[in-house]
């Protein structure tokens, strides 16, 4: 099929893998020394925003007016150091001593104190101005009175040239106008600082004129004190002015208390109301009688209870304990035994009825028993009487008690009335009392001048400002300088998602790296064949060497070079890396398959007018449109008239068995040129035909997500070896990151004396 002789050219096996491991780039650790790579990748911008930021410091701070502070102390104790009586307790900020410090320390910056300050340093007449600070003249300050004065300009352009003047304010508007200016600025320098775990307070005053300062620090001080002082009297005066009124308003309320006291007791019987108490003690003398009578009738009645059933005559009565147990009943009973006895001897001795002392047995046996029932009937009756007696009792003490309950009845309807009068009265003397005793203590209060503030330094004329510090500022200039050059250098680098180096290659992109190829300077297509600088010479040789030992060795090795958009360089590494294995001794084919905008055949200098279309659609023959170049080594087939149907052409059976014959053919390699990736999908049905893919990729022209989608599509036909080659590397710029990674730093020892070397 080709009449070109065969040329065996060395062949290896290693994978992408190996090649990505042997790079180095994906395993390379971050040093902190390569972030600064994007400040000396931007040097020069970030230099001139150093520059730009210290110089605008310094000339802000050398333009600005000194400025002085000077302060005074004061020791603020409790209110309660000057209490001499009970009523000088007139505020209570002193039982909350962070309340009370709080409170002090708003008066001490209050416009009211300041305006007693500016009246007393005469500041609203001849020395008013020099409370005002001067005319700053820093270039921020004369920018500010720039556009102020361009606006007013500009307003009275367009307003009307004829208006008639405003009326004048009247004099103490004006007055209070200029008083609340001046009070405005003269607040604006006052600082109120305590000083903690003390009762010690420092006022610290601002101001340009150091004299000035030193006053204002010094009348703050004073001013305050005497405020203090005035605000005690004169809360003490207000209460001596409320408790004289108090005195006299209460005493006239205790005599008439006292009169009406006096009419109630002439017309109410004031003795019995004197007699009260005895009547409280008579009652309860009588609640106790009462008490005891009742249980002396719950006990007789118990007891009669007991033997009111009984009868004198039954035996069974003396089962009673108060009957059986009473001593005439027990002499009776022994009687009417001892008769009983008597007869029942005469019985036994069996004497007849007729027998006389028998007779008289008998008739003592039944006097005995007459004189025991007798006995009990006496006793029982006796404790009848004495119930009754008990129930008598009773009945006079409850009546006796219900007779007292009406008179201390009659007597407590009495003392209602007395008794509130009387507590009334009792009320208003003592408040009278009281209102007395605090009207002398008040008297004593207001002949004293004690005051719980006072001054213990005064403020000294400062001789050195606090502001603007010549030496701070070159520090913060450098400090702020750095930290914008570098801001600004880093958030440009964050900023650009483009591909910059190898690291964003093999750790973005996930794919192996062939090798860099540096940027040429100049529009002019820099081949091999021509004199060109080394590093660009040297770099596809690397490029050669790396698909040397990344492509199989069995069969021809069919590469395609694409991109993913275009201007990325791909058809000017696709000319030069067939030139490198041309010249390197492979026999080489290179095709350009990109048939829409085709451009290799003008970059090694052949015609495009019979080529890769003419033998897809079966127009020419292969031999026809295989053309020879410079290099002997090297022959192309151009892409020939663009058709109407590429991405078809090149999935057509046709393209197919072309690949194939060409795989089979007496070539080393086929380098194709395809048209970029996100363009059009005529590289992605070639992929899976081929040995490899090298994907080119613009430096700091590609766009990662750009890079990334395209690769995914890629992918996707399902490529036998995927590789990149960053192209357009501008090493000067990025000289530290590559001379560190990949010692790139070499071309100035090799690169002069091997210029232009193929």
């Amino acid at each position: 099929m080709f009449d070109t002789p065969e040329m065996p050219t060395p062949r290896g096996d290693l994978t992408a893998t190996q090649l990505q491991t042997a790079s180095g780039s994906s395993t390379s650790s971050i040093h902190v020394l390569d972030r600064l790579n994007a400040v000396f990748k931007h040097r020069r911008l970030a230099s001139t925003a150093f520059l730009i930021v210290v110089a605008l410091m310094m000339i802000q701070t050398y333009s600005t007016t000194p400025i002085y502070q000077t302060e005074s102390r004061i020791q603020i104790d409790d209110e309660k150091t000057t209490n001499l009586s009970n009523l000088n307790n007139l505020d209570l900020y002193w039982q909350d001593a962070a309340e009370y410090k709080k409170t002090q320390f708003q008066i001490l910056h209050s416009r009211a104190l300041s305006e007693r300050v500016v009246k007393k340093m005469g500041l609203m007449g001849e020395n008013a101005a020099a409370a005002l600070p001067p005319k700053p003249h820093d270039p921020i300050s004369l920018m500010r009175d720039a556009r102020v004065g361009f606006s007013t300009w500009l307003r009275g352009l367009f307003s009307g040239r004829g208006a008639a003047p405003a009326d004048p304010k009247p004099a103490s508007n004006a007055d209070d106008a200029r008083l609340d200016d001046v009070v405005n600025v003269f607040l604006g320098g006052i600082q109120i600082k305590p000083d903690p775990d003390t009762r010690l307070v420092y006022i610290q005053y601002t101001h340009y004129d150091p004299q000035f300062a030193a006053h204002a620090a010094n009348t703050i001080a004073s001013e305050y004190m005497e405020m203090n002082l005035e605000h005690r009297l004169e809360n003490i005066d207000k209460m001596i002015k409320w408790v004289n009124g108090e005195v006299d308003k209460q005493g006239a309320l205790l005599e008439q208390g006292d009169l009406a006291l006096a009419n109630y007791r002439g017309s109410h019987d004031a003795l019995s109301l004197s007699r009260q108490d005895l009547m409280g003690q008579r009652l309860s003398t009588i609640q106790a009688q009462l008490s005891q009578a009742q249980a002396t009738r719950q006990q007789k009645q118990t007891l009669y209870d007991q033997v009111k059933s009984a009868d004198p005559g039954d035996d069974n009565a003396d089962a009673f304990p108060s009957v059986g147990a009473n001593g005439a009943v027990v002499d009776a009973k022994a009687a009417y035994r001892i008769s009983q006895g008597r007869l029942q001897d005469l019985q036994r001795q069996g004497f007849g009825e007729g027998y006389a002392p028998l007779a008289a047995a008998k008739t003592e046996v039944a006097n005995a028993h007459d004189k025991l029932v007798a006995a009990r009937r006496t006793v029982i009756e006796a404790i009848k009487q004495e119930y009754q007696g008990a129930a008598i009792g009773e009945r006079q003490a409850q009546a006796a008690l219900e007779q007292a309950k009406g008179e201390q009845a009659g007597l407590d309807l009495k003392a209602v009335d007395y008794n509130k009068l009387q507590r009334e009265d009792d009320g208003i003397r003592s408040v009278y009392n009281s209102l007395l005793q605090q009207q002398k203590e008040l008297s004593v209060v207001s002949n004293s001048r004690q005051n719980n503030v006072s001054l213990i330094e005064h403020a000294q004329v400062p001789t050195v400002p606090i502001a603007p510090l010549p030496r701070r500022a070159w520090i913060s200039a450098i400090l702020m300088g750095v930290v914008i050059a570098f801001g600004l250098a880093f958030g440009i680098e964050y900023l650009d998602d483009t591909v910059k180096t190898p690291d964003d290659i093999t750790r973005r992109l996930r794919i192996p790296l062939l090798g860099l190829v540096p940027a040429i300077r100049g529009e002019r297509v820099p081949l091999l064949t021509e004199p060109v600088p080394h590093d660009f010479g040297e770099a596809f040789r690397s490029l050669r060497t790396s698909l040397v030992f990344t492509s199989a060795a069995e069969h021809t090795r069919i590469i395609a070079i694409t991109s993913s958009q275009p201007l990325e360089g791909k058809t000017t590494t696709t000319a030069n890396l067939a030139l490198a294995l041309a010249l390197g001794g492979a026999r080489v084919l290179v095709l350009d398959a990109d048939m829409r905008r085709p451009g290799l055949h003008k970059s090694l200098g052949v015609p495009n007018e019979i080529g890769l279309s003419h033998l897809l659609q079966g127009q020419a023959r292969v031999r026809d449109a295989v053309q020879r170049t410079a290099e002997p080594n090297l022959l192309m087939i151009s892409a020939g008239r663009t058709p109407t149907n590429p991405s078809e052409l090149l999935g057509s059976e046709r393209m197919n068995n072309f690949l194939i014959n060409l795989e089979r053919g007496p070539f080393d390699w086929v380098i194709i040129d395809t048209p970029p990736v996100l363009a059009v999908t005529d590289a992605v049905i070639l992929t899976p035909k081929l040995s490899g893919v090298v994907f080119v990729i613009g430096s700091e022209m590609t766009r990662l997500v750009h890079a990334e989608r395209a690769l995914d599509t890629i992918r996707a036909s399902r490529p036998r070896t995927l590789s990149a080659v960053l192209n357009r590397v501008d090493f000067d710029r990025n000289k530290y990151y590559y001379s560190r990674y990949y010692g790139y730093q070499y071309k100035s020892y090799y690169g002069q004396s091997t210029q232009g070397a193929a």
